[in-house]
């Protein structure tokens, strides 16, 4: 943002030129000498302008600094009163998503319930850089019981490829499962579940079906006692 005009439209990002104006009480015709003739407001306007969006007032002259240098950490504690830096935490949305552990759930709710935090360091010793995206979800069903059982919650790496074998979510039509992946010759995936009653089977990686799809990689587990 190279111009006054650059950094003040990205404070009211989409607005029509009239909006600005009006909110930070100036006429069109003093508004157009800024917008269209390169011109800088007066004092009180550049306050009024800190007033309505917190910016710093040398930034939106110079462009140099932080925009918002006054925005701090939001205060936080542990349970026994500790402060807490909320920067060192990943908030996760937590979907109401059920991955089968057994004949499959329906995708009924795709928007997140909540998030979920977990540290930051831990999370990138995990996961590989060139691949991002993090969800919560839970287990139902009891396929994998012993590995993971029904109500388990599950953090998901979502990936469409499989990088080793482990415990992957993928979707087989409508439903969402969660098995057991075993990398095979000729791009074959071993399906496997954990409860013997509940029989493997294989996918092919190259199929251009659209009914098998694999959605992400399990890197965690909770479980109620």
């Amino acid at each position: 943002m190279q111009t006054f005009k650059d950094r003040l439209a990205s404070l009211w990002p989409g607005e029509r030129q009239s909006k600005i104006a009006t909110d930070i009480d100036m006429t069109m015709a003093g508004f157009s000498r800024i917008w269209h003739e390169g011109g800088l407001p007066k004092a009180e306007t550049l306050k009024r302008i800190k007033e309505l969006k917190g910016c710093s007032i040398d930034w939106l002259l110079t462009g140099e600094g932080e925009p918002f240098p006054e925005q701090q950490t939001q205060a936080a504690h542990d349970t026994l009163g500790n402060p807490v830096n909320t920067e060192d935490f990943v908030y996760v949305p937590r979907y109401a998503i059920e991955a089968a552990a057994g004949h499959g759930s329906l995708v009924a709710n795709e928007k997140p319930m909540f998030t979920m935090a977990f540290r930051k360091d831990w999370i990138n010793s995990m996961i590989s850089p060139e691949v991002s995206g993090l969800s919560v979800i839970s287990v139902k069903g009891d396929s994998m019981e012993g590995v993971l059982n029904d109500g388990d919650t599950i953090l998901v790496q979502q990936m469409n490829h499989i990088r080793r074998d482990g415990l992957y979510v993928l979707r087989i039509n409508d439903n969402l499962l969660v098995k057991r992946l075993q990398l095979m010759p000729g791009n074959v995936v071993n399906v496997i579940s954990a409860n013997e009653a509940y029989p493997s089977f294989e996918i092919r990686l190259d199929s251009e079906t659209d009914d098998v799809q694999i959605i992400g990689k399990v890197l965690w587990f909770g479980r109620y006692l």
